[in-house]
């Protein structure tokens, strides 16, 4: 596999990606020093007295940054073009008061795409919100361009962005610090040599719009302190280039499989496009498998016969390439890829599930929040941005949580090629409630952001909010984003259960956070359940800190062999414990250190795996092969007395019965006593707190029940709901047998050890927990004919 080579200026039309991805290195190497010998624009003296700064940590790719041709590869995977330059590299720079106008003085130079907090930027100096920054280059247009329109693409820039070419401003402001956004140069270019001016102002968590994780309260060099906010990262920050295009041309393509008819249903939009029809062809390995045409600026279906899906497993994708027709004429053309997949939620043997392509897997994955010691928001280098993707499935992930922060369109490709299903967080604002001008601007934003990503196969689900971060109209909101998107899941609010959140009650996940978890997130009738955080063991690496001796976790490891063991049995807690309960996906934080959080996978410089890579590996597969074969939910019979029967080999004659209140097991035959005969009998219940699952009353106490309290359990009587919910088990399959939940505490199990009989869970402190081979089945029943009929 190889990244979308960079083609030269005098390129073909353009072919469908498949094809492009498989030019020779030779040939991409060459088109790359075409382009950016184009797209430099920098005499060689001026580059070469430019020197980054030092940064407080190097990633393996720290030094293989050019200082002309930074991030080198085409930026947009999913509407590509033959034609085109990079003008990433060194640019003249200058900040000034935020109210002031443009310098007379450009006195720095700054290497972009790199925000200037950063040390590959070469300025690495705090910014706030009296600061407005100001970059400045020349280029010139290639005489093979004329005739057409030339075009200057933002991958992002954060906040407000401002635009001259020549002199003249460009379009109106951008606001904004996730989305792609255009302009049209061609009427203020001269023919000649031609000057861009760019101004930034960002003022992070002062302002209104949407920040995620930055805070400018700190400086850019390690510090404690910090804690779960990091470094901001000011101005542009994504690749900048130029592209001919045709006056009528292609802006967007959206690409939405439809599985209930073998179909693709495209849009396609365009600029000056009105009366003409576009064509789409689906192929693969050079072969056509699809075509149809379509009126511009309405979706159409392209049948695809049998289509191949797109799977983690097997992430499959089909070339596409889009004409601009005119009559019979193509006008413009583009470049595209797509993947073949449904996801939605559905009722699986009697819980709410989501399920990708009909059918349910469980999703396992880390929180990502996209920073790097050396470029902040920015990754080194593209191998740099696929690393922390490829470590996810290095690992047995098969889905990543993609934390309040937008990543450039590359990122979504590689997590299309790689198979890895992604949750997309829309970044928050700042934690105080925001006014009408902030929710206007951050709703249009994340609309944007939609539009823009919205034919990746990999992202499967919008998170709209998360622990009640600046929180507002949270059930709108998400009836906003599935009617915006109704290809996708929707979580109205990650962590419900946190920091004053609201859940909106509606959405396709109801999503806790747990630390250190898994805890439980119980379905309903509507949502699946999903753990949006847990985890966050910590172990610091000496040598790989941040800030040594600063960093935090949410429970550290005193060795790496503890970190193995305490993470691999939270893992097989969730295959054992909460997937059976009902619950359907988890994150765990976090795939690398942050700054001072050292609750990492990887440290923040990526040089160090800090856990067993095999280990974690074969845990993630088993939990994900668990959950394809997982049976339904036991159905017992209500009304009918029952004797539960241990299922251990040790004590297959043991029951569970009481005595003197208490809940224990004994030994019981034909030649028992009546008494015990009777103690060893239940009847069956519907739930007391909820008829769905069970209550067990005791034959020879009626109106007594089972009931946990403080682990363990007992045959008592009582009233009000938490006896009641005390009182009540859910069942789930067992080896064997069947297990029961707390109906209040879903992951804790009816489990008899030493013979009490305690609520417990795997991997839990307490005694009566534990994580050996041979809890399942301390935790699996017999529901057996009674002693005492």
């Amino acid at each position: 596999m190889s990244a979308p080579p960079q083609p030269a200026r005098t390129a073909p039309p353009p072919a469908p990606p498949g094809v492009l991805y498989r030019l020779t290195t030779l040939l991409a190497a060459l088109a790359l020093a075409v382009t950016g010998l184009l797209a430099a624009g920098v005499p060689q003296a001026r580059a070469a007295a430019w020197a980054p700064r030092t940064s407080p940590m190097t990633t393996p790719w720290t030094s293989q940054v050019p200082v002309d041709r930074p991030l080198p590869e085409y930026p947009r995977p999913q509407l590509t073009r033959p034609d085109w330059a990079n003008l990433n590299g060194i640019w003249d720079f200058a900040v000034t008061a935020a109210n002031a106008g443009r310098p007379a003085v450009f006195g720095e130079q700054i290497r972009v795409p790199f925000v200037a907090e950063s040390a590959l930027s070469g300025i690495q100096r705090r910014i706030t919100e009296n600061d407005r920054l100001w970059y400045k280059r020349t280029f010139t247009v290639p005489a093979d361009w004329n005739g057409r329109r030339v075009k200057l693409n933002f991958g992002a820039s954060d906040w407000q962005t401002t635009v001259w070419v020549n002199g003249s401003q460009v379009g109106a402001v951008h606001s904004g610090g996730y989305d792609a956004f255009s302009y049209d140069t061609t009427p203020y270019l001269n023919g000649g040599t031609n000057e861009i001016v760019v101004s930034v102002w960002d003022p992070t968590q002062t302002g209104g719009g949407a920040v995620g994780k930055q805070r400018n309260t700190n400086g850019v060099q390690p510090h404690s302190g910090g804690g779960i906010f990091y470094t901001a990262a000011s101005g542009i920050w994504q690749t900048v280039w130029l592209e001919p295009v045709a006056t009528a041309n292609i802006t967007r393509l959206d690409l939405v499989p439809d599985l209930g008819a073998n179909a693709l249903r495209v849009t396609v939009l365009g600029e000056n496009a009105g009366g003409r029809t576009a064509r789409i062809t689906v192929s693969t390995g050079g072969t056509t498998v699809a075509t149809a045409t379509g009126p511009v600026g309405s979706a159409f279906p392209v049948t695809v016969p049998n289509p191949h899906l797109w799977t983690p497993e097997d992430p499959f994708l089909y070339d596409v390439r889009a004409d601009l027709l005119s009559g019979s004429a193509a006008e413009d053309s583009a470049g595209s890829y797509t993947g073949m997949r449904s996801i939605a939620v559905a009722t699986v043997n009697g819980v709410k599930r989501p399920v990708l392509n009909g059918r349910f897997v469980f999703q396992t994955g880390t929180l990502d929040q996209g920073y790097w010691p050396d470029g902040i928001y920015t990754a080194p280098t593209d191998d740099a941005l696929r690393f922390d993707l490829q470590k996810h499935k290095d690992l047995g992930f098969n889905m990543v949580r993609k934390h309040i922060k937008v990543e450039p369109q590359r990122w979504f490709y590689w997590a299309d090629r790689l198979g890895l299903l992604v949750w997309q967080d829309m970044p928050a604002m700042d934690t105080r409630t925001p006014d009408s001008a902030a929710r206007t601007q951050w709703e249009a934003e994340y609309h944007r952001i939609i539009d823009q990503h919205r034919s990746s196969p990999a992202l499967i689900q919008w998170v709209d909010e998360n622990e009640g971060w600046g929180q507002y109209d949270q059930a709108r909101i998400a009836d906003d984003v599935k009617a915006y998107d109704p290809s996708r899941l929707v979580d109205n609010m990650s962590g419900v259960n946190c920091c004053g959140s609201v859940d909106g009650g509606n959405g396709d996940v109801v999503d806790n956070h747990i630390y250190v978890g898994p805890g439980a997130t119980r379905p309903t009738a509507t949502r699946a359940a999903v753990l949006g955080e847990y985890g966050g063991l910590g172990r610091r690496v000496p040598g790989h800190e941040w800030y040594p001796g600063g960093g935090f976790s949410y429970e550290d490891q005193p060795s790496t062999a503890a970190l193995n063991d305490r993470f691999t049995g939270l893992l097989d807690s969730i295959r054992l414990n909460q997937m059976p309960a009902g619950l359907s996906a988890s994150v765990y934080t976090e795939i690398t250190d942050v700054e001072n959080e050292a609750n990492g996978l990887l440290s923040y410089d990526r040089q160090v795996v800090k856990v067993d890579q095999n280990r974690v590996r074969s845990a993630n597969l088993a939990l994900i092969e668990a959950s394809r074969t997982a049976p339904g939910n036991p159905v017992l019979q209500t009304g009918a007395y029952k004797s539960l029967r241990v299922t251990s080999p040790c004590c297959t004659t043991r029951y569970l019965r009481h005595y003197d209140g208490l809940a224990n097991t004994d030994p019981v035959d034909a030649g028992s006593s009546a008494l015990l005969k009777a103690d060893a009998t239940w009847k069956v219940v519907p739930g007391l707190a909820d008829g769905s699952c069970y209550s067990f009353e005791s034959r020879n106490y009626p109106g007594e029940y089972l009931r946990h309290r403080d682990s363990r359990v007992y045959r008592e009587a009582g009233s009000g709901a938490l006896f009641q919910a005390d009182a009540t088990f859910c069942a789930r399959p067992g080896s064997g047998g069947v297990r029961f939940t707390a109906y209040n505490y879903p992951d804790r199990y009816l489990r008899h050890i030493d013979s009490q009989v305690w609520i417990a869970t795997y991997g839990g402190p307490n005694a009566w927990d534990g994580n050996t081979p041979g809890f399942v089945a301390d935790t699996t029943w017999s529901v057996d004919a009674p002693w005492a009929p």
